[in-house]
């Protein structure tokens, strides 16, 4: 069975920078299960593993349009440190969840001057080229349930 719109696909991968530092990876994890044509992962990734099948080895090097997007200046905001739930426990790299006029998004800190906090709001990946290396384990077609909610359910494909 190839990968395709509606089939839901396991794959395992590893994800390292332009540097080659590894950023992230499912082996030795738990795999990563999606639903193809339905945005469960980057476009470019998609694109990358569709027409391919269970045991193929795809790797890909993807541009940040097709990723994250591109670093965006005015994702980056300056906010009080008192508007902080726990303001002592900031440092420059702490991350959180905040909501935006477009949702939930992850910000990072990157700067404290004295009561001014420097938070980014670019996902962390953003700008940069990507490169997954990936195994396909599993190609399947997806349930009417998944379909009707655009993804996949539980680990094997049904509430438990």
């Amino acid at each position: 069975m190839i990968i395709s719109k509606d089939k839901v696909v396991t794959i395992d991968y590893s994800l390292t920078d332009e540097e080659g530092e590894l950023i992230d990876s499912s082996v030795g994890e738990e795999p990563l299960i999606y639903l193809h044509g339905h945005h469960g992962i980057i476009p470019g990734l998609e694109q990358a593993l569709a027409g391919h099948r269970a045991g193929d080895k795809v790797e890909v090097s993807i541009p940040p349009e097709e990723g994250y997007g591109d670093w965006d200046e005015d994702l980056v905001e300056v906010v009080a440190r008192e508007d902080f739930d726990d303001p002592e426990e900031l440092e420059i790299g702490t991350q959180f969840e905040t909501e935006t006029d477009e949702g939930a998004c992850l910000a990072t800190v990157i700067d404290i001057e004295g009561e001014d906090v420097t938070v980014d709001l670019n996902h962390p990946l953003a700008g940069m080229t990507l490169n997954f290396d990936v195994t396909v384990l599993d190609v399947r077609d997806a349930t009417a349930e998944e379909l009707a909610h655009g993804h996949v359910h539980g680990e094997h494909g049904h509430e438990h």
